[in-house]
């Protein structure tokens, strides 16, 4: 296995699991983050407390996220070499762009997939797909 534009390894749950979610929340297919794999060697490390992260992704992604991911993402737990990772299974939303809640629609709040990492979203491309879910642009609301 390897890191792609739909796969994600980190090895353990980072300050910022939403930024991850988010990007694949504005992918067209969606993708996959697992916790629990080193992303540089590959290495199956395993979660540690496993009911407390899997919650604590859930909350995160649930409080932190506009417009709401609820129904577009899981968390599961699997066994891998006898050890449980996290799989965090995010389908690609219908109302793009998604944005960190605290960071409004912008470069810091909006992020995007470019092959195995997650960039931020430039402004032109969030108002575009702005403009396509509303069908109108940031620009004339007063």
């Amino acid at each position: 296995m390897h890191e792609t534009n739909r796969i994600e390894f980190k090895r353990q749950l980072t300050d910022n699991p939403e930024k991850e979610v988010i990007a694949f929340l504005n992918y067209k297919d969606g993708g996959i983050i697992y916790i629990g794999i080193d992303d540089n060697t590959k290495e199956i490390v395993g979660v540690e407390d496993i009911d407390q992260t899997q919650l604590k992704i859930k909350d995160r992604i649930k409080n932190n996220i506009l417009p709401s991911a609820l129904g577009l993402f899981d968390v599961i737990v699997e066994k891998r070499e006898n050890k449980n990772i996290i799989k965090i299974i995010v389908a690609a939303g219908s109302e793009p762009p998604y944005y960190l809640k605290k960071n409004g629609m912008s470069e810091k709040g909006c992020f995007m997939r470019i092959g195995s990492s997650t960039e931020p979203m430039p402004v032109k491309m969030i108002e575009e797909l702005f403009a396509k879910r509303t069908r109108t642009s940031i620009g004339k609301i007063e």
